[in-house]
Protein backbone atom coordinates (compact mmCIF):
# COMPACT_ATOMS: atom_id res chain seq x y z
CA UNK A 1 0.00 0.00 0.00
CA UNK A 2 2.44 2.89 0.80
CA UNK A 3 4.03 3.15 -2.64
CA UNK A 4 0.48 3.07 -4.13
CA UNK A 5 0.45 6.79 -2.62
CA UNK A 6 1.45 9.55 -5.34
CA UNK A 7 5.16 10.66 -5.04
CA UNK A 8 6.53 14.60 -6.15
CA UNK A 9 9.47 14.83 -8.43
CA UNK A 10 12.48 12.66 -7.09
CA UNK A 11 11.62 13.65 -3.74
CA UNK A 12 12.07 9.93 -2.13
CA UNK A 13 14.62 11.17 0.37
CA UNK A 14 16.26 9.13 2.20
CA UNK A 15 15.45 9.74 5.70
CA UNK A 16 17.70 11.55 7.87
CA UNK A 17 20.29 9.75 10.63
CA UNK A 18 19.31 6.47 9.23
CA UNK A 19 15.57 6.48 10.14
CA UNK A 20 13.28 4.07 7.58
CA UNK A 21 9.97 5.09 7.86
CA UNK A 22 7.45 1.69 7.88
CA UNK A 23 4.15 2.35 8.12
CA UNK A 24 1.70 4.60 6.01
CA UNK A 25 1.81 7.81 7.95
CA UNK A 26 4.85 7.77 10.62
CA UNK A 27 6.25 11.10 12.88
CA UNK A 28 9.10 10.82 14.03
CA UNK A 29 10.29 13.00 17.08
CA UNK A 30 7.93 16.02 15.38
CA UNK A 31 8.41 19.66 17.43
CA UNK A 32 6.34 22.58 16.17
CA UNK A 33 7.36 25.56 18.21
CA UNK A 34 5.14 29.18 17.46
CA UNK A 35 6.64 31.94 17.76
CA UNK A 36 4.85 34.34 19.27
CA UNK A 37 5.27 38.44 20.64
CA UNK A 38 5.18 36.39 24.07
CA UNK A 39 7.40 34.54 23.22
CA UNK A 40 7.75 31.16 21.97
CA UNK A 41 5.09 27.98 22.47
CA UNK A 42 6.16 24.85 21.91
CA UNK A 43 2.63 23.23 19.94
CA UNK A 44 4.21 19.66 20.04
CA UNK A 45 7.28 18.15 21.74
CA UNK A 46 9.07 15.44 20.06
CA UNK A 47 5.71 13.53 18.84
CA UNK A 48 6.39 9.69 17.47
CA UNK A 49 3.40 8.35 15.65
CA UNK A 50 2.66 5.52 13.18
CA UNK A 51 -0.90 5.08 11.81
CA UNK A 52 -1.34 1.95 9.41
CA UNK A 53 -3.48 1.81 6.33
CA UNK A 54 -7.06 1.25 6.64
CA UNK A 55 -6.88 2.35 10.77
CA UNK A 56 -9.68 4.53 11.95
CA UNK A 57 -7.39 6.21 14.97
CA UNK A 58 -9.72 9.26 16.83
CA UNK A 59 -7.44 12.19 18.53
CA UNK A 60 -8.56 13.85 22.17
CA UNK A 61 -7.13 16.31 24.64
CA UNK A 62 -8.47 19.87 25.78
CA UNK A 63 -7.97 22.52 23.58
CA UNK A 64 -4.17 23.54 23.14
CA UNK A 65 -3.07 20.51 23.53
CA UNK A 66 -1.79 20.33 20.19
CA UNK A 67 -4.03 18.15 18.24
CA UNK A 68 -5.39 20.45 15.19
CA UNK A 69 -1.35 21.36 15.15
CA UNK A 70 -0.90 17.19 14.66
CA UNK A 71 -3.48 16.71 12.04
CA UNK A 72 -1.97 20.08 10.37
CA UNK A 73 1.22 18.45 10.17
CA UNK A 74 -0.39 15.44 8.35
CA UNK A 75 -1.78 16.87 5.88
CA UNK A 76 0.91 19.46 5.45
CA UNK A 77 -1.17 22.91 5.93
CA UNK A 78 1.57 23.51 8.78
CA UNK A 79 5.32 22.47 8.56
CA UNK A 80 7.35 20.85 11.65
CA UNK A 81 10.23 23.15 13.49
CA UNK A 82 11.82 20.09 13.52
CA UNK A 83 11.38 16.07 12.94
CA UNK A 84 10.61 14.49 9.99
CA UNK A 85 7.22 12.97 8.68
CA UNK A 86 6.62 10.21 6.00
CA UNK A 87 3.27 9.63 4.25
CA UNK A 88 3.98 6.34 2.36
CA UNK A 89 7.37 6.98 0.93
CA UNK A 90 6.95 10.49 0.64
CA UNK A 91 8.91 12.97 2.83
CA UNK A 92 6.08 15.62 2.85
CA UNK A 93 8.61 17.91 5.58
CA UNK A 94 11.10 18.21 2.70
CA UNK A 95 8.03 19.35 0.03
CA UNK A 96 7.88 23.33 -1.08
CA UNK A 97 4.65 24.90 -1.47
CA UNK A 98 3.68 23.52 -5.13
CA UNK A 99 4.41 20.20 -4.51
CA UNK A 100 2.47 20.04 -1.26
CA UNK A 101 -0.43 21.40 -2.77
CA UNK A 102 -0.17 18.88 -5.35
CA UNK A 103 0.43 15.79 -3.05
CA UNK A 104 -2.49 17.29 -0.55
CA UNK A 105 -4.83 16.89 -3.53
CA UNK A 106 -4.01 13.42 -4.58
CA UNK A 107 -3.49 12.04 -1.05
CA UNK A 108 -5.36 13.59 1.67
CA UNK A 109 -8.94 14.55 2.05
CA UNK A 110 -9.50 17.41 4.73
CA UNK A 111 -12.78 17.32 6.46
CA UNK A 112 -13.10 20.74 8.38
CA UNK A 113 -15.32 21.54 11.68
CA UNK A 114 -17.29 24.40 9.91
CA UNK A 115 -17.22 22.64 6.17
CA UNK A 116 -15.28 25.46 4.36
CA UNK A 117 -18.01 24.89 1.40
CA UNK A 118 -18.15 27.75 -0.92
CA UNK A 119 -21.33 29.28 -0.34
CA UNK A 120 -21.73 30.93 -4.54
CA UNK A 121 -21.04 27.34 -5.68
CA UNK A 122 -24.04 24.26 -5.50
CA UNK A 123 -23.16 21.07 -3.78
CA UNK A 124 -22.24 19.32 -6.29
CA UNK A 125 -20.11 21.68 -8.06
CA UNK A 126 -18.24 22.15 -4.64
CA UNK A 127 -17.27 18.56 -5.19
CA UNK A 128 -16.18 18.63 -8.35
CA UNK A 129 -13.86 21.95 -7.70
CA UNK A 130 -11.01 19.04 -6.25
CA UNK A 131 -11.11 17.14 -9.69
CA UNK A 132 -10.83 20.62 -11.50
CA UNK A 133 -7.95 21.28 -9.14
CA UNK A 134 -6.07 18.20 -10.17
CA UNK A 135 -7.53 18.41 -13.56
CA UNK A 136 -8.43 14.81 -12.95
CA UNK A 137 -11.37 13.11 -15.24
CA UNK A 138 -12.75 14.78 -18.35
CA UNK A 139 -16.04 17.34 -17.28
CA UNK A 140 -18.73 14.34 -17.40
CA UNK A 141 -16.66 12.02 -15.46
CA UNK A 142 -16.45 15.06 -12.90
CA UNK A 143 -19.96 15.42 -13.19
CA UNK A 144 -20.58 11.70 -12.78
CA UNK A 145 -18.15 10.60 -9.90
CA UNK A 146 -19.68 14.01 -8.00
CA UNK A 147 -23.14 12.68 -8.02
CA UNK A 148 -22.15 9.36 -7.31
CA UNK A 149 -20.53 10.70 -3.90
CA UNK A 150 -23.27 12.71 -3.03
CA UNK A 151 -25.09 9.36 -3.81
CA UNK A 152 -23.10 7.87 -0.97
CA UNK A 153 -23.68 10.40 1.38
CA UNK A 154 -27.08 10.62 0.91
CA UNK A 155 -27.12 14.15 -0.62
CA UNK A 156 -27.89 13.19 -4.69
CA UNK A 157 -31.29 14.86 -4.32
CA UNK A 158 -29.45 18.25 -3.06
CA UNK A 159 -27.01 18.27 -5.97
CA UNK A 160 -27.67 21.75 -7.28
CA UNK A 161 -28.67 23.25 -3.89
CA UNK A 162 -26.04 26.33 -2.54
CA UNK A 163 -25.01 25.25 0.76
CA UNK A 164 -27.11 27.64 2.11
CA UNK A 165 -30.56 25.98 1.06
CA UNK A 166 -29.36 22.55 3.28
CA UNK A 167 -28.71 21.91 6.97
CA UNK A 168 -25.57 22.06 9.28
CA UNK A 169 -25.55 17.85 8.95
CA UNK A 170 -26.33 17.84 4.75
CA UNK A 171 -23.20 20.19 4.63
CA UNK A 172 -20.85 18.32 6.32
CA UNK A 173 -21.78 15.35 4.14
CA UNK A 174 -21.21 17.36 1.34
CA UNK A 175 -17.76 18.38 2.97
CA UNK A 176 -17.09 14.61 3.43
CA UNK A 177 -17.98 14.10 -0.59
CA UNK A 178 -15.41 16.85 -1.66
CA UNK A 179 -13.09 15.54 0.66
CA UNK A 180 -13.16 11.63 -1.36
CA UNK A 181 -13.47 13.43 -4.55
CA UNK A 182 -9.86 12.58 -5.61
CA UNK A 183 -10.27 9.38 -3.94
CA UNK A 184 -7.27 9.87 -1.43
CA UNK A 185 -5.96 6.94 0.98
CA UNK A 186 -6.07 9.31 3.81
CA UNK A 187 -8.81 11.58 5.53
CA UNK A 188 -8.50 13.69 8.12
CA UNK A 189 -11.19 15.67 10.17
CA UNK A 190 -10.73 18.16 12.68
CA UNK A 191 -14.01 17.70 14.91
CA UNK A 192 -16.46 16.81 11.74
CA UNK A 193 -19.32 16.63 14.78
CA UNK A 194 -18.21 19.42 16.52
CA UNK A 195 -21.61 21.49 15.70
CA UNK A 196 -24.16 18.93 15.00
CA UNK A 197 -26.28 17.23 16.85
CA UNK A 198 -26.27 13.90 18.22
CA UNK A 199 -28.85 11.73 15.98
CA UNK A 200 -26.50 13.71 12.72
CA UNK A 201 -22.81 13.03 14.89
CA UNK A 202 -24.11 9.23 14.49
CA UNK A 203 -24.60 9.36 10.99
CA UNK A 204 -21.75 10.81 10.23
CA UNK A 205 -19.57 8.73 12.21
CA UNK A 206 -20.94 5.65 10.83
CA UNK A 207 -19.97 6.98 7.03
CA UNK A 208 -16.90 7.29 8.39
CA UNK A 209 -17.01 3.21 9.61
CA UNK A 210 -17.99 2.45 6.17
CA UNK A 211 -15.57 4.22 4.87
CA UNK A 212 -12.87 2.55 6.72
CA UNK A 213 -14.60 -0.52 5.49
CA UNK A 214 -13.68 -0.09 1.96
CA UNK A 215 -9.83 0.68 2.85
CA UNK A 216 -9.58 3.85 3.49
CA UNK A 217 -7.29 5.43 6.94
CA UNK A 218 -8.87 8.40 8.69
CA UNK A 219 -7.61 10.20 11.43
CA UNK A 220 -9.97 12.38 13.83
CA UNK A 221 -9.76 15.09 16.20
CA UNK A 222 -12.65 14.68 18.33
CA UNK A 223 -14.09 16.13 21.82
CA UNK A 224 -16.68 13.56 21.86
CA UNK A 225 -15.36 10.36 23.97
CA UNK A 226 -18.47 8.14 23.00
CA UNK A 227 -16.91 8.53 19.24
CA UNK A 228 -13.69 8.48 20.55
CA UNK A 229 -13.72 5.41 21.94
CA UNK A 230 -15.65 3.71 18.75
CA UNK A 231 -12.66 3.47 16.24
CA UNK A 232 -9.42 1.04 16.44
CA UNK A 233 -7.26 3.47 18.00
CA UNK A 234 -7.61 6.63 20.64
CA UNK A 235 -4.65 9.22 21.45
CA UNK A 236 -4.33 11.66 23.71
CA UNK A 237 -2.36 14.48 23.77
CA UNK A 238 -1.53 16.76 26.16
CA UNK A 239 0.67 19.84 26.25
CA UNK A 240 1.86 19.05 23.14
CA UNK A 241 2.95 15.48 23.71
CA UNK A 242 1.16 11.45 23.42
CA UNK A 243 0.28 11.00 26.80
CA UNK A 244 -2.10 7.63 26.39
CA UNK A 245 -2.76 5.69 23.47
CA UNK A 246 -5.53 3.20 24.05
CA UNK A 247 -6.53 0.37 21.13
CA UNK A 248 -10.07 -0.78 21.00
Amino acid sequence: MLNKLFQIGNDKTIPTNGYQPTHLIDLHQVIKTYHTPAGDFPALKKVDLKIDTGEFVSVVGKSGSGKSTLINMITGIDRPSAGSIYVGDQAIHHLGEGPMAEWRGRNVGVIFQFFQLLPMLSCLENIMLPMDFRNLYTPKERKDRALHLLEQVEMVEHAYKLPSEVSGGQQQRVAIARALANDPPILTADEPTGNLDSKTADSIFRLFESLVAEGKTILMVTHDNELANRVNRTITLADGEIVDELSH
